[in-house]
């Protein structure tokens, strides 16, 4: 991630655990004004950015970039850089006369994605064939600071059973092919073909994380640690955390709201494996199947439905699941002085539902896969 997340803890003398730095990465699809589908044009749009002092990284397709924000404090520092680079980005666009757009999945879409041409993204189209050339999906990207990578990968063991409520939260990719997929979330189904996506595996220790990536890479599931696509994972490159299960947002307060609660999750890991006694619970074994079922009733349902908990294999309104998360992380959102804030942004999405719910609704209201697209170009939602 270029220059975003670092590592380090800042450190608060009033609170009596020390808060993580944040930073996010928001991937976006390029798409033609009049029709709406990718267009593979991200060279041209990254140098248009750069020339206004922003540089932009190219993804696997040619009709894909990402922003990364610096290294944050707070919430209210990720916005306000989100803001400023989703503005830099949507101008660097008009430049070239295209669009962007901030969803999971492209509404419209071409017969294949070209492959950006640089020696690593050609390694992927050769080795993954069709799962190169259909990818063009758009996620969005938290990194929260830890001190080691045994802490790392604790707390993915932590968050392992939380991670299909983050995907219902942050489901934003329902319509794609002109049709409605009938999943909030498409962009996670078609991501799970990868060989190595999805929820993390049970980790013992950091040995074992590194002895796991050795043998996917040995073994050519992965050509590199790079490609390690679980959705939690101990960054590669980074002394961070990075939870990669959300659809990138339409709005940057969705972001924001999704960036908290994540970063809160992190610090409440941190807090109950500092705890002696209680690593025990934290680092629990989840049955598979039932991890796998919770994911994919997340996929489909998002924030309309149901929500599956795979510790207790108990099926309910994903309301209930959401409060329960709300009640685990209260007190590092206290600590963050964003509590109250969270509250009602899932008060909000109660009403209004996330952006898999507008998604299906402009499209039952239109039956025009153009007009989901248009409602979520940069132009309009940032």
């Amino acid at each position: 991630m270029a220059g975003a997340a670092a590592g380090h803890f800042l450190p608060v003398s009033h609170v009596a655990a020390p808060v993580p730095t944040i930073g996010v990465e928001e991937e976006f699809v390029l798409v033609d004004r009049e029709t709406g589908r990718p267009v593979g044009r991200n060279r041209e749009v990254a140098a248009a950015a750069s020339a206004r002092g922003l540089d932009l990284e190219l993804e696997l397709t040619s009709s894909q970039v990402e922003i990364a924000t610096p290294t944050s404090a707070s919430t209210q520092e990720i916005g306000d850089h989100l803001h400023r680079l989703r503005g830099i980005l949507t101008a660097a666009a008009d430049d070239v006369g295209v669009d962007v757009v901030a969803c999971g999945v492209p509404p419209r879409v071409p017969d294949s994605f070209p492959v950006t041409d640089t020696g690593r993204y050609s390694a992927i189209a050769d080795r993954y064939g069709m799962l190169a050339h259909e990818q063009g999906i758009s996620g969005c990207h938290v990194h929260v600071g830890v001190p080691d990578t045994d802490t790392a990968v604790a707390v993915c063991n932590w968050l392992r059973p939380w991670l299909p409520v983050l995907l219902a939260l942050a489901a934003n990719s329902a319509v794609y092919r002109d049709a409605d997929s009938g999943h909030a979330s498409w962009r996670s189904v078609l991501w799970s073909r990868w060989p190595a996506a999805g929820p993390p595996p049970h980790l013992r220790s950091a040995r074992h994380f590194a002895e796991t990536v050795e043998l996917l890479v040995a073994t050519g599931a992965i050509l590199d640690p790079h490609m390690l696509y679980w959705d939690a994972r101990p960054s590669d490159h980074l002394p961070t955390v990075e939870v990669r299960v959300g659809d990138v947002q339409m709005r940057v307060e969705e972001t924001q709201v999704f960036a908290t609660v994540v970063r809160a999750a992190v610090m409440t890991a941190f807090d109950d494996l500092r705890q002696e006694g209680r690593r025990s619970r934290t680092d629990a074994v989840l049955d598979p199947a039932l991890l796998s079922a919770a994911y994919w009733i997340a996929a489909h349902d998002g924030v309309d439905g149901r929500a599956l908990d795979p510790a207790t294999g108990a099926l309910t309104p994903i309301e209930n699941r959401l409060d329960r998360m709300l009640t685990v992380l209260a007190p590092a959102l206290d600590r963050l002085g964003e509590r109250d804030g969270v509250q009602q942004a899932l008060d909000r999405l109660g009403r209004e539902g996330n952006g898999a719910t507008r998604q299906r609704r402009i499209f039952a209201e239109s039956g025009s896969a153009l007009e989901v697209v248009r409602a979520a170009t940069l132009r309009r939602c940032r």
